[in-house]
């Protein structure tokens, strides 16, 4: 019997070292920029964690600024992604308290290098390029849009104020929890959020 030899699709596409190199240095950077900030993390920090030389920075991005754009764009599209998939794993009704309880989380607060870059980097955005800025910018949006998606009275007027006051709390009240140096209040700013917009039945 003959055996029959499949052919390797034409349409597979192996990521070339380069596109590999890319890769490594945008996911170092997301990880990095969160935990020290823009400010705080220069490029040659973050070829070395990578494992790279800094001199080959310029052959993957024109300028820190781009690659502080697509830092901006990825960690973004990552907390996105998280709380849609929080949101879709729920009954519709449990969606949104879902959603607030895991940001407001102390886990969360714990882990600004993988937690949401927008109450991580928030104060240092106004000093940001502007393709930085608007990269943040848009993955903002689409956090209000999952926000307002899970109201009752999505579509409406009030939805998308009641989303916008929510998303400002969530940010707010992690950037506080995060700033103090007393684990107490910083717990306090949690919890006094948490009972507003995410009550349990306890």
């Amino acid at each position: 019997m003959m055996a029959i030899m499949q052919k390797p699709s034409i349409n597979r596409k192996t990521a070339s070292r380069k596109e590999i190199t890319h890769e490594r240095i945008v996911e170092v950077a997301t990880r990095a920029i969160r935990r020290s900030g823009y400010d705080g993390t220069g490029v040659a920090d973050i070829m070395k964690e990578a494992g790279l030389t800094h001199g080959g920075f310029y052959a993957h991005f024109p300028s820190r600024d781009v690659l502080l754009a697509e830092v901006a764009d990825r960690a973004g599209a990552e907390a996105v992604a998280k709380y849609e998939h929080i949101a879709a794993s729920v009954p519709l009704e449990q969606a949104l308290p879902s959603m607030v309880r895991a940001y407001l989380s102390k886990e969360h607060r714990d882990a600004t290098e993988t937690g949401c870059p927008i109450s991580a980097l928030c104060s240092e955005m106004p000093r940001q390029a502007p393709v930085v800025r608007r990269a943040a910018t848009r993955r903002i949006k689409e956090m209000i849009d999952v926000v307002a998606r899970q109201l009752p009275d999505w579509g409406q007027p009030g939805a998308h104020e009641q989303a916008l006051l929510t998303v400002a709390t969530m940010v707010g009240t992690m950037v506080l929890a995060r700033a103090v140096d007393d684990p107490k209040l910083s717990d306090s700013f949690l919890e006094a959020a948490l009972k507003k917009f995410a009550p349990t039945d306890e």
